[in-house]
């Protein structure tokens, strides 16, 4: 079974997309309570969804993650951001967000946020009706880099 490979599906982003970009140096409670490196990004996506409903597609599983390198760790892949589209709720096959802050908590493995470059990659699972369930990847990335000096806005 051969699938189209939907290169042309990715996220739309400049820099002023991204809204709100900074990084802070917080307590981690969920482990040894050492202070680690939080992300905080704000985040427009725009796509044509059109194209991947075809007569076997039942939904989509689309993801954003966000990867980089750390000299404790060679690969970094937090996801911020899911969400299911349904076929009956899909609008013009247009999905359009603007301003979306993460789902999830972007804490890195230790301190290593600032000055670091990253890249944010829409990812999708297709849901069949029935077979196989394959997984797909934006071709291109959006990339960034974090401030060099950590942030104190109020969350």
């Amino acid at each position: 079974l051969k699938y189209k490979a939907y290169s042309w599906l990715s996220i739309h982003c400049s820099s002023k997309r991204i809204w709100r970009l900074f990084q802070k140096h917080v307590p981690d409670f969920t482990t040894t309570r050492q202070r680690t490196d939080l992300g905080i990004l704000n985040f427009d996506i725009e796509a044509n969804l059109t194209d991947l409903f075809d007569w076997n597609t039942k939904q989509l599983f689309l993801y954003l993650t966000c990867e980089y390198v750390t000299p404790k760790n060679k690969i970094n892949q937090v996801v911020l951001w899911d969400k299911i589209v349904l076929r009956e709720n899909l609008n013009d096959g247009v999905l359009e967000i603007k301003g979306a802050n993460p789902e999830y908590y972007f804490f890195d493995d230790g301190s290593f946020l600032r000055n670091t470059p990253a890249n944010l990659t829409l990812s999708w699972n297709v849901i069949p009706n029935a077979g196989y369930m394959p997984t797909f990847e934006s071709s291109n990335a959006f990339t960034f880099v974090f401030p060099k000096d950590y942030s104190t806005p109020k969350i």
